[in-house]
């Protein structure tokens, strides 16, 4: 696929998951995606329905997420985006953070998803009670 292929397939599924719009997006993700928030411990999440899984985690406990895209770059098959992601939670607080995001494509959809971001400044920002629920999960929630 072309550079501005892939980036529209990139483009596609972030508009898709900041409306939670979890069947558009899995149609962006290859069938052997691998999802992982580098800076953590967790290994990721490895295909569409487990990175969904995974996502519905933390994003069941939003009301809304929002986003403003500063860079979206292509070479080939890896795309680069430059992000910022405003989290309201349904009890009303809001957690905004900057991320870096890397695509590896193929067969012009997602096939590596690879954030990389300040974990403890976002994390600084999160309701307890929203902590407090994210501590009782693991791998084995988002796994076959």
């Amino acid at each position: 696929m072309s550079s501005e292929a892939n980036k529209q397939t990139v483009e596609k599924m972030w508009h898709a998951l900041s409306r939670f719009d979890w069947e558009t997006l899995k149609s962006c993700l290859h069938p052997e995606v691998h999802y992982q928030d580098v800076p953590t411990e967790d290994p990721g999440a490895r295909g569409p329905e487990n990175v969904v899984k995974r996502l519905r985690i933390a994003f069941d406990h939003l009301d809304s997420q929002d986003q403003v895209l500063h860079h979206l770059a292509a070479d080939g098959d890896v795309v680069f985006l430059d992000h910022t992601e405003t989290w309201i939670f349904k009890t009303g607080e809001k957690a905004g953070h900057t991320f870096a995001t890397m695509h590896e494509m193929k067969d012009g959809l997602i096939y590596k998803w690879s954030d990389y971001w300040d974990v403890q400044k976002f994390v600084s920002q999160y309701p307890a009670s929203f902590l407090e629920v994210m501590a009782k999960s693991s791998q084995d929630d988002f796994a076959d």
